[in-house]
């Protein structure tokens, strides 16, 4: 036992005023005559033995009740798991997990009314003059600072559910920030929540012992949910009245299995393939659904399922742009007969290709970027201002495909590739050799080829008489997609910042090789222009705080919008302008998952979709224990886990931050002993 303010046990010292009384007794006496004092011896000694026991008995009384009250005014209390009791004003910080997972039910309600109940309950047990900080998974700049104990109640009341959501480690250093400020040398932290397994990252805690930390767990009564956790296409860009294939990825995380559930497609709101899942408990599926676009330009779409009662994870919302055609440049050396003959066929007689021919010495640069695809023909020089520009287009998510010519700079070529971090040609070889591996899991050659019937012997493949040997470094990112008898690559794709680079050890002249006339030229070309198109993201996670990237169209005073595509969101978003693209930030400004339209003044310049983050979905969650095994593993021991049961929150937390205080029990025994004493001097006979 010990004592809050030991310095009152100094007054213990009163004890000696009654034991003085006792000693002597300074009362009076009055002599008192009778006539026959015959029996007074007896009754004298009788006299004397009650007198002596209940000035025995008064005096115990008395010096009790005086121990008991100087007891109270001491405060001794009992420490609670061997904690040390600090005298002073208190910096508190308050965290109630407000995400979407706290909708769920228990006993006492909501889990968010329950946090909300259990937040008064904390604040109960601290004084008027302490210092309270109301923080939720929004992380609102009101939030952000310290308050008293009336407007933490009100900020408290304002508290709602919020699509953000937030990990322990993120959580424990917002609260470090206010809490490190205070003056205060009682810093104590809480964070009520469910504790669901995928937030709970103790590994990336950045401790504080100075800091007490304090985890309520919270329990649903039910933890099943059934909800689509992603999607993707398997090729990476759409193609107009082409067959799409939409992979659904769908999760169940609770014990029971789904059977033919119904899940649904909507492309601009009119639907597409219905189809059915099962799913086994605790397990996952992938749905594949089948469409074909019907038209060109934006499509806002969405995949649905049912599932009660948690249904904020039911729609999965994405967005994809389906193209009118893809602008092709073909740069060529400023001879005459320059343009090549196969290219002009292949793309300008297709009419999702616009194809434009320019020789190298009358090129725009600040127009290169309004092509998707740009073919270097047979050039002999690649200058520096060009390869500068070319990497820049890479970068920013174009495409070049390179045929060298007979005669070419080495080191012009060397310094292009290497900018792009790509092998280079090195020297001519013009031993005669053909194509005999053709890279089918590329998406240039998925669909082309059957691999269950594919062999590269059954085919009759190009032959090369000449080609340039390319560097061979592991550093680069080269993937082939055509390769020799010998060994050497013929056809090599590069991944340059968000583009890409294709380098050829050919050109397209017959004395090089047959690939130009050779039926595998068709598909590999167009599929490079069809690849060449810039893909946005099929979606985005609220919360995350992405940037949103797209070519620079705006002119003038213009400005870019998002606007809601069923309701009347609209917000003016950041931007700011890199080389030729434009990266837009909303800052968290978007709280509805849904399908929106991102505008340049009044011109529709992409489809935006936003989920919500799917963290929240699965619902497995740490109990009290499994948290406490964590702590004492990861040795967290400044982090205590208070468990919520039918004791007030406010009277366990007293006895877990203040330890059992017996001050009232030493009132109530100081004027029981009083009570005796009166009782005595009362009721009892000397």
């Amino acid at each position: 036992m010990n004592f809050t303010y030991p310095a009152f046990l100094f007054a213990l010292s009163a004890i000696a005023i009654p034991i003085i009384i006792h000693l002597f007794n300074f009362r009076k006496f009055k002599t008192v005559y009778f006539s026959n004092v015959r029996f007074l011896k007896e009754v004298k000694e009788e006299t004397q033995a009650k007198s002596k026991l209940k000035n025995l008995l008064v005096l115990f009384a008395r010096i009790l009740a005086l121990i008991f009250l100087v007891a109270a005014f001491a405060q001794p209390f009992i420490p609670s798991q061997n904690k040390k009791v600090s005298v002073g004003d208190k910096t508190i910080s308050i965290f109630i997990d407000n995400s979407f997972s706290m909708d769920a039910v228990n006993k006492n309600g909501t889990l968010l009314g329950d946090a909300k109940k259990r937040a008064l309950e904390i604040v109960a047990a601290y004084k008027p003059t302490d210092r309270i900080q109301l923080l939720t998974n929004d992380f609102e700049g009101k939030h952000q600072r310290l308050v008293n104990k009336e407007e933490f109640v009100q900020l408290l009341d304002e508290v709602k559910i919020t699509p953000a959501t937030r990990s322990v480690s993120e959580i424990i250093s917002r609260q470090m920030d206010v809490l490190q400020q205070s003056t205060n040398k009682i810093k104590t932290s809480f964070i009520i929540s469910d504790f669901q397994k995928s937030i709970v990252n103790l590994d990336q805690v950045k401790n504080d012992t100075s800091i007490n930390f304090n985890f309520v767990p919270l329990t649903a009564a039910e933890k099943n949910n059934v909800y689509i956790d992603t999607c993707w296409f398997e090729t990476p860009v759409r193609q107009f009245n082409q067959v799409e294939k939409l992979h659904v990825k769908i999760k169940n995380v609770s014990d029971k299995a789904v059977e033919n559930n119904s899940i649904k497609l909507f492309i601009n709101n009119i639907q597409k393939t219905p189809a059915s899942f099962t799913v086994d408990k605790d397990a996952e599926t992938e749905v594949i659904l089948s469409f074909a676009s019907k038209e060109s330009g934006i499509q806002n779409c969405r995949v649905e399922l049912n599932d009660y009662p948690v249904t904020f994870d039911d729609k999965f919302y994405f967005s994809f742009e389906v193209a009118k055609n893809i602008p092709v440049l073909c740069i060529n050396s400023s001879g005459t007969n320059a343009e090549s003959p196969y290219l002009n066929k292949l793309f300008g007689n297709d009419s999702l290709f616009i194809m434009k021919n320019n020789a190298e010495n009358k090129l725009d640069y600040s127009a290169l970027s309004q092509n998707k695809l740009i073919i270097l023909n047979e050039l002999k020089t690649i200058s520096s201002g060009l390869t500068q520009e070319l990497n820049r287009f890479m970068n920013n998510g174009g495409s070049v495909l390179v045929f060298p010519s007979v005669d070419i700079d080495l080191n012009s070529y060397k310094e292009f590739f290497v900018g792009a971090k790509a092998n280079y040609y090195e020297r001519l070889d013009t031993v005669d050799t053909k194509i005999d591996k053709i890279n089918i899991d590329n998406p240039i050659y998925k669909d082309v080829f059957d691999k269950k019937t594919f062999t590269a012997t059954n085919l009759d493949l190009p032959k090369v008489n000449s080609h340039y040997i390319i560097s061979k470094t592991t550093q680069s990112n080269e993937e082939y997609l055509l390769k020799l008898q010998n060994g050497d690559n013929f056809l090599s794709k590069y991944d340059v910042g968000k583009g890409k680079l294709y380098t050829a050890a050919v050109s397209l002249s017959d004395k090089f090789s047959n690939f130009a006339k050779h039926a595998i030229f068709v598909p590999t070309l167009y599929k490079i222009g069809m690849y060449s198109q810039s893909t946005s993201p099929l979606f985005y996670t609220i919360g995350n705080n992405q940037t949103i990237e797209t070519s620079n169209v705006l002119t003038g005073e213009n400005v870019f919008h998002i606007k809601g595509t069923t309701n009347n969101f609209d917000i003016i978003p950041e931007h700011k302008t890199l080389d030729s693209k434009t990266e837009i930030n909303t800052h968290n400004q978007i709280t509805e998952a849904g399908n929106y339209n991102l505008y340049a003044d009044k011109d529709l310049v992409t489809g935006l979709s936003f989920n919500f983050n799917r963290k929240e979905s699965d619902l497995n969650c740490f109990s009290a224990d499994d948290l406490k095994k964590q702590l004492l593993t990861k040795n967290l021991s400044n982090i205590n886990v208070i468990e919520t049961d039918a004791q007030s929150l406010t009277q366990s937390l007293t006895e877990t931050e203040q330890g059992k205080k017996l001050w009232k029990l030493c009132i109530i025994l100081a004027l029981l002993f009083l009570a005796i004493e009166v009782a005595l001097l009362r009721f009892m006979k000397s």
